[in-house]
């Protein structure tokens, strides 16, 4: 069922836990007897007389005071009504205070609405009378003791009609009894437990739609290498907010990607395969059948190994380490370290758009497979050719100088190399369009034919190019076509 949410189960246990308890306590209104309750309550038991250890000067003349104690003792109406004499049961006396083992040698009342004749005592015990009390109402007795120690048992007991008596306890003197009762205090607690929990649920819950053209089924993205984080990040958003949609990122290099969605929607009998291809710029020539769009302007960087402590280089500079007219680093200022230049291979949009759009001519041939040292002695440039972006980052961070080059990656920490000028230009996606940095590129994806549009295909290319994914491309230091500057450089390329 659509309305159970956690945000709608909890409202309603709310509601109907308020509901409850307003019935609950009318019910203990009107059919729960109220009862009578005479509390008592400790308030002082202290020693007087002479002591080892304290002398207070009171009854040092009096026999038999060494010992002596005093309590203070209250008796209060902590019940719901009010108290009568008849509502008493038993027929000498009203309530009965034994002390034993202790003597009771003197009372005095405080607060009492009877008088101090009307108090009996013998032995240890002290006998009160049948005393009317009204809710709340209270009396104190302080009794003068000897023979037994402080902290000696205090027992109150009596007989009242639809009552009973009961020790109180109170963490201050003369403490008032609380407003509100445990089961008033803990229903509160609970509402309001219930109240912050569905506000924290309404706060921090996603109210934003689900993307345009949300779709079940299995779809895969291929081509580019170097713009797979920015797919991984939109397939994990878009299956997130689109239930039953799997999105399977399988990167191959953007020729290997257009050559791959080519063939397989030549193989499909059906309309348009469950296959995107995404490339470094447009795709090769031969292939009418795909149809592409523009997704974002991407910016690439040369990087270094960390032992090349060189920070620009001019694109003459750069042309010349390509060509193998630049075999040491020392040429340029740099360390006494073989430049070791690390490649994408032929399937490779990044080298496509670097050899377009930096070189202005292909890359030196194929010279080593390790990428450390030259299988062809007489190739004048050591290169090297790895399948993926990765694959690259990972061998420049690792090889003492390397060079090669990836997508920029804004915001992520790149360990063993780092990015360097191109004629003191660097990338910066603020810049796309009023900066002579060459190394730029219009990302493309392509379908085969016109996907249908109900179809999870339609839909994630409608995310990826004019939805919720802007956001996410743009993060990863990529500038959206579907923006107004975007929209002006693509429309241009």
């Amino acid at each position: 069922m659509d309305w159970i949410s956690p945000e709608n189960v909890i409202a309603v246990v709310t509601a109907l836990l308020g509901v409850g308890v307003t019935f609950a306590v009318l019910l203990i209104e009107r059919r729960v007897p109220r009862r009578k309750r005479i509390g008592h309550r400790v308030q002082l038991d202290t020693t007087v007389g002479e002591r080892d250890d304290a002398r207070l000067g009171l009854f040092n003349e009096q026999p038999n005071m060494t010992d002596a104690t005093l309590v203070l003792l209250r008796i209060e109406n902590d019940g719901a009504v009010s108290i009568g004499r008849e509502d008493y049961n038993l027929d000498t006396h009203g309530l009965a205070v034994d002390f034993a083992p202790r003597t009771v040698r003197a009372v005095a009342l405080t607060h009492a609405p009877f008088s101090a004749a009307a108090v009996e005592h013998s032995g240890g015990e002290v006998r009160l009378p049948r005393v009317a009390l009204n809710r709340g109402q209270y009396f104190k007795l302080l009794v003068l003791l000897t023979g037994g120690p402080v902290g000696s048992p205090i027992e109150v007991t009596g007989e009242i009609r639809d009552g009973d008596i009961h020790p109180n306890h109170s963490t201050t003197f003369d403490d008032k009894p609380p407003l509100f009762g445990r089961a008033a205090r803990a229903v509160v607690v609970t509402l309001t437990a219930c109240v912050i929990v569905l506000a924290s649920i309404i706060v921090t819950r996603d109210d934003s739609p689900p993307p345009m053209g949300c779709a079940r089924g299995t779809l895969t993205v291929t081509g580019s290498t170097a713009f797979a984080p920015v797919v991984r990040d939109l397939a994990r958003q878009y299956e997130k907010d689109c239930e039953g949609a799997k999105v399977v990122v399988d990167p191959h290099g953007s020729t290997a990607g257009v050559r791959q969605l080519a063939e397989q929607g030549a193989r499909t009998t059906q309309g348009s395969p469950a296959l995107l291809a995404l490339s470094d710029g447009k795709k090769p020539e031969g292939y009418p059948q795909l149809r592409e769009e523009p997704v974002a302007v991407s910016l690439y960087t040369v990087v270094l190994n960390d032992d090349i402590a060189l920070d620009d280089i001019t694109l003459g500079d750069l042309r010349r380490i390509y060509r193998g007219e630049i075999t040491n680093w020392k040429a340029l200022g740099g360390p006494d370290l073989p430049v070791r230049i690390v490649s994408r291979g032929a399937n490779s949009g990044t080298r496509e758009v670097f050899q377009r759009r930096v070189l202005e001519r292909n890359e030196p041939a194929n010279s080593s497979q390790n990428c450390a040292t030259k299988d062809d002695p007489e190739a004048k440039a050591l290169r090297c050719e790895l399948d993926s972006t990765e694959q690259v980052l990972t061998t420049v961070a690792g090889l003492p100088g390397a060079i090669g080059y990836t997508e920029l990656r804004s915001g992520t920490s790149l360990k063993g190399l780092h990015r360097i000028a191109i004629n003191g230009h660097r990338p910066n996606v603020d810049e796309i369009g009023n900066s002579p940095y060459p190394y730029v590129e219009i990302e493309y994806v392509y379908t085969y034919g016109q996907p249908p549009a109900d179809s999870l295909a339609s839909g994630f290319l409608t995310y990826l190019t004019r939805g919720g994914g802007q956001a996410v491309i743009g993060t990863h230091g990529h500038l959206p076509c579907a923006t107004p500057k975007g929209l002006r450089i693509c429309g241009a390329g």
